[in-house]
């Protein structure tokens, strides 16, 4: 049988290609097909539809945007939903509510399906390098079908109990990422205006206890002032709502985060939500110039 992957955007393509690359029998599709080519050249089938890829791959890996995509491509709500999933292991890669997650393994154990949670860690270029970090969750037997399949795309994996379990930690290590970029991003501000070398800047950071791989990654960026996507605005954006929905429904405070939405609200505003997330520093500059949030270029978040 095939391993199916739907699902070939800015994460999507290479996590797929490096299934493909690593001799995985795959079967892709994607509702813009010109995005299923490379995985052609890469020795992938390219199904016709989402249906076909259902009957010919036992396993489906599923990296769509939203709740939305998902449920569509399932046909979730409709005659052809239990067709597609009885007998399948679908597995959810995807960043959504952690509510949703849980309602939707419901869905498939009742329509004779197994479900698995496995979201990443990592953007664009780890995905790229099969560097990711996977979180899996589900019923014993489905995580150990699914895990030794994600080797090509994952540098680790990790065991994350019943679902909605991997989510949340998802969860937990995007809001630390998210308030590291924006605290960057501010830094590189901060030392701009005051008039200072940012390449200097960027040296002193990388030799002191502050460097990591992701303030090497990032930092270079935003003294390039490179905004070419890695991790989308918008996708930052759309996970820091569901992080700050999750912490209001725990009751939990989280000030920092609050914070950061604002900014990268005020960034997708502007226009920008289909760059980077350093992009986050025109919603600072703004800031300072004392421009309101309302003078944005578009309202288009994958403009």
């Amino acid at each position: 049988m095939y391993v199916g992957f739907i699902g070939l955007g800015v994460m999507g393509q290479p996590m797929a290609l490096n299934l493909a690359r690593a001799g995985t029998r795959l079967v892709v599709w994607n509702r813009t097909p010109e995005r299923c080519e490379p995985l052609r050249a890469a020795g992938a089938e390219v199904a016709a539809s989402t249906a076909d890829v259902f009957r010919r791959a036992s396993t489906v890996l599923l990296m769509l945007a939203d709740e939305t995509s998902v449920d569509a491509v399932l046909g979730r709500g409709t005659p052809d939903f239990v067709p597609s999933v009885a007998g399948h292991t679908v597995v959810h890669m995807g960043t959504t509510a952690a509510e949703y997650s849980s309602g939707l393994q419901e869905d498939i154990r009742a329509a004779g399906g197994r479900y698995v949670e496995a979201p990443v860690s990592g953007s664009r270029v780890p995905a790229e390098r099969g560097e990711l970090v996977g979180m899996l969750s589900g019923d014993d037997d489905a995580v150990a079908t699914v895990r030794p399949l994600l080797a090509p795309l994952c540098r680790e994996t990790f065991g994350c109990g019943a679902v909605p379990g991997a989510l949340l930690l998802k969860f937990s290590v995007n809001l630390f990422l998210i308030a590291v970029v924006t605290g960057l991003a501010e830094a590189f501000h901060f030392a701009e205006r005051h008039g200072l070398d940012q390449r200097l800047f960027r040296d002193v950071l990388d030799a002191g206890p502050m460097a990591s791989a992701v303030s090497r990654g990032k930092a270079p960026k935003l003294l390039e002032r490179d905004f070419s996507v890695q991790a989308a605005a918008a996708d930052v954006l759309k996970n820091n709502r569901l992080i700050a929905e999750a912490a209001r429904k725990a009751d939990l405070a989280s000030p920092l985060l609050d914070v950061c939405h604002a900014l990268y609200d005020e960034t997708v505003r502007r226009g920008h939500g289909g760059e980077d997330m350093v992009a986050v520093l025109h919603a600072l500059e703004a800031r300072t110039a004392g421009a309101p949030a309302s003078e944005e270029r578009s309202t288009d978040a994958s403009a």
